[in-house]
């Protein structure tokens, strides 16, 4: 599929998978309540971040096909930012961290016997 200015919308944007929606919704949701709660318009959000109105439409209805930008541009804009800092911090992989001790050697490697020869 094809949009009128002739880029690609990649499958992902175009059919994401049922949990990416979700929290693409659920993000945009979140995103329209801190907006409200501070009693902003769009266009005033859209005027702080440096988009349009419609972009901020997009994001508050977690259009797929928006940029992760104007997302953190939006979280940023409305002092909440700082909770993103969390999201995939390797700290807090567990399934990562297991993977790779798993992959670890289980003993130290054999050392060479050094010599006395200088």
């Amino acid at each position: 599929m094809f949009q009128n200015n002739m880029t690609r919308i990649s499958k992902i944007a175009e059919s994401p998978p049922a949990a990416v929606e979700n929290v693409l919704n659920r993000l945009g949701r979140n995103i329209r309540t801190a907006r409200l709660r501070r009693k902003l318009s769009k266009e005033e959000l859209a005027e702080r971040i440096g988009i349009s109105r419609y972009v901020v439409a997009d994001i508050e209805k977690g259009k797929p096909t928006t940029a992760i930008a104007a997302y953190l541009g939006a979280l940023w804009a409305l002092g909440l930012l700082r909770d993103m800092r969390e999201v995939a911090d390797p700290d807090r992989d567990e399934e990562g961290k297991i993977l790779e001790q798993a992959r670890s050697p289980k003993t130290a490697p054999k050392r060479r016997a050094l010599d006395d020869d200088f």
